[in-house]
């Protein structure tokens, strides 16, 4: 049996680098990639997993990934992780430049990536029975939140790019997968939004009971792929069991309702 290769975005952190890592555990071949080239060499050193340091909103970078995937090895599966948001104003107070930055690396990446990559992934499909694509929105693509517009926009954005991709690779042994997490614990990604407050990200968690983790995701993911070949799972839409609705969260500990218990 060949072993499948999986070209993974966003892999220096977070649900990205969780993704290379289980992947690698379940017998793939991983090119991990993101900006990082630091963190793509200590994740290449502990996993197996092949380091290409590239900024996804690069043309240039983007081509030079192709080439060198084009040289190295079939592509099985494009996992596009890559993304992110900045702020959390009201429409009327955000920043032209934030909503710029998120379109970028959120949808504008994918489309590179699709273009840059698809002659391949047909390819791998050629000659291996089939292939995917898989791209890791949010429940903002889904639901609007009072703070969220430019992040909501962007992912949205993105799950459309995915619907269309699927319609337009119709009758095609390509794969269309959408994992649409809600509220996700990472190292970075809600400082990162807020511009660094470590004070004000915790504040976004506190008294939520297990928000989902990376790994969740990562297993989730890999779950995806490893299905079999004529199983395609369009779209995943995954929380924390203390999520109920992007509006509506839990804070404290989870109860049954009755004796000792919610009223």
């Amino acid at each position: 049996m060949t072993t499948r290769r999986a070209v993974v975005t966003g892999a220096s952190s977070g649900i990205g680098e969780a993704t290379a890592r289980m992947l690698r555990s379940r017998g793939w071949d991983v090119v991990a990639v993101a900006r990082r080239a630091d963190r793509l060499e200590t994740l290449e050193a502990e996993t197996g997993a092949v380091a290409f340091a590239a900024d996804l909103t690069s043309d240039a970078d983007v081509e030079a990934l192709a080439e060198f995937l084009d040289g190295s090895g079939p592509v099985h599966s494009l996992v596009h992780i890559a993304g992110g948001a900045r702020g959390a104003d009201r429409v009327e107070d955000g920043l032209v430049e934030d909503w710029q930055w998120m379109f970028d690396v959120n949808v504008l990446s994918a489309q590179r990536l699709v273009s840059a990559l698809l002659p391949q992934l047909r390819r791998a499909a050629r000659e291996g029975g089939h292939a995917d694509t898989l791209f890791v929105t949010s429940t903002a693509a889904q639901t609007a939140y009072a703070g969220g517009a430019g992040y909501n926009a962007a992912k949205a954005g993105e799950a459309m790019l995915a619907h269309a991709l699927r319609l337009e690779l119709n009758g095609e042994p390509i794969r269309v997968i959408e994992v649409a997490p809600g509220m996700v614990y990472t190292e970075e990604f809600t400082t990162n939004r807020l511009g660094g407050d470590k004070v004000a990200a915790e504040r976004v968690y506190e008294g939520v009971l297990a928000p989902l983790t990376a790994d969740d995701v990562a297993d989730v993911i890999a779950y995806a792929l490893d299905a079999p070949a004529h199983v395609n799972l369009d779209l995943i839409t995954m929380r924390p069991v203390a999520q109920s609705a992007q509006h509506l969260l839990a804070r404290g500990p989870l109860r049954p309702r009755g004796e000792g218990g919610l009223a």
